[in-house]
């Protein structure tokens, strides 16, 4: 079996997520080098995955500028520093690990996308939901032909209050112009679903969406501007930074380490960052102005279309509707459900049994798409094998699009020509 080389940039939470595979899969990759600002991280990792000292590195800039080190760079940084590691590695013949959005403009996804082209390496882009399971076999179902010409899709991106309220009111995608879109850094993934599930490409969108609730008109009389300031209705609110962040859930689990810029922080230590981090603000008092719900209507070749509602006042999790000329698939990702309802014997039957009980949020690996998406990406580097979730950076690019269109809709009040973003 042949041992793939990788060369990690950004040590953080998607970064670290992925290398787990090296764990339960050892002689299929191993880690030549790293960089990591955050001292504990890269520490922590050089020790994990037995990086040598001298390959260890605070900057990508350090790590980019010696010969090729491996045959493939991962690069799981924030979405505002994919660009320039990305075109530094492709430059040096690196295939890519790229963590989605594969960047937070129009223009560099495009640059990215031409410049991989043009040096012949393979990148994939992280929509690591085609990865799972669960869209694997919604896939081969829909191949199958059963559901015959799928015509109409109702897709849901529930968001749910965690997620939202720790990543775009209080967290690092709060603000477009330190991000990116909502409808981008949350829902790429969706919209590539839905172009890879349809298999036809875009025409047009429209979309509408605000920031309507996670607003300071909205706060309790008498809020605190952090829940840290002897706020009255800590014992009430939701969104109590102090309770919020020690509920015993995986994702939360994985939220305390952001907070505390560790992977294995104490309540104590979860405290001291409330006091002075963005993670202890008052959600109606924080400086974000992304969207906090936004539905996305999408027109496809062949007068197909897709409504996409993303939205977090949920339980959390993705279900969808696929009705075909053949019959009706109702999936549900979090409880793991697919009902197929026939129009010809007017029968209903659920035609999917999860193999394993995958935990489907990101502190889980998106429902075993971290995991799969590293599978593939071996076999499709070692054995120039792809599987049928494998996108050719183009393709990702285009479902890029569908989401700058959406901004460009929402905001202009238009239909907006996916040809012309």
């Amino acid at each position: 079996m042949k041992q793939l080389s990788l060369v990690l940039i950004g040590g953080g939470d998607r970064g670290s997520s992925y290398l787990k595979y090296l764990q339960k899969n050892p002689g299929k990759f191993r880690v030549a080098a790293i960089a990591e600002p955050v001292k504990e991280k890269r520490e922590y990792l050089r020790d994990v995955y037995n990086i040598p000292v001298d390959m260890c590195f605070e900057s990508f800039e350090e790590l980019l500028s010696l010969p090729k080190l491996a045959d493939i760079a991962m690069i799981c940084t924030q979405d505002k520093m994919h660009f320039a590691p990305a075109m530094k590695a492709i430059e040096k013949k690196y295939d890519l690990l790229l963590e989605k959005p594969i960047a937070p403009t129009a223009e560099e996804c495009k640059k990215i996308t031409e410049a991989a082209n043009k040096n012949g390496v393979k990148v994939l882009v992280c929509h690591v939901l085609r990865y799972t399971p669960f869209y694997k076999f919604i896939k081969n179902f829909i191949e199958s032909g059963k559901l015959g010409d799928i015509i109409n899709i109702t897709h849901t991106e529930g968001v749910g209050i965690t997620n939202m309220s720790h990543s775009f009111v209080r967290g690092n995608w709060r603000k477009t112009d330190e991000s990116a879109p909502m409808i981008l850094a949350k829902c790429c993934h969706d919209t590539d679903l839905l172009q890879w599930l349809l298999g036809e490409e875009c025409e047009s969108v429209q979309s509408f969406g605000t920031l309507t609730y996670y607003r300071s008109e909205n706060a309790p009389e008498g809020a605190t501007k952090r829940c840290l300031d002897g706020c009255p209705h800590k014992d009430t609110c939701l969104y109590y930074a102090p309770d919020f962040y020690k509920v015993n859930t995986a994702e939360i689990h994985h939220f305390r380490a952001i907070v505390a810029n560790k992977f294995e922080p104490t309540d104590e230590e979860i405290d001291e960052a409330l006091i002075t981090s963005p993670y202890g603000r008052c959600v109606y008092y924080c400086d974000n102005d992304v969207v906090d719900h936004q539905m996305v209507n999408i027109q496809f070749k062949g007068g197909k279309n897709a409504v996409l509602i993303m939205s977090p006042f949920n339980k959390a999790g993705r279900i969808s509707t696929f009705m075909g000329t053949k019959g009706e698939l109702r999936a549900d990702m979090e409880e793991q459900t697919l009902y197929f309802y026939d129009l010809k014997t007017r029968e209903t039957t659920q035609i999917y049994t999860p193999l394993t009980d995958f935990d489907q949020s990101i502190a889980g690996g998106h429902g075993g798409g971290d995991m799969g998406i590293m599978e593939d990406l071996y076999e499709y580097i070692a054995n120039n094998n792809p599987s049928n979730s494998i996108s050719d950076i183009s393709f990702s690019c285009i479902s890029h699009m569908i989401a700058f269109a959406a901004e460009k809709s929402r905001l202009e009040g238009t239909v907006v020509d996916i040809d012309t973003i």
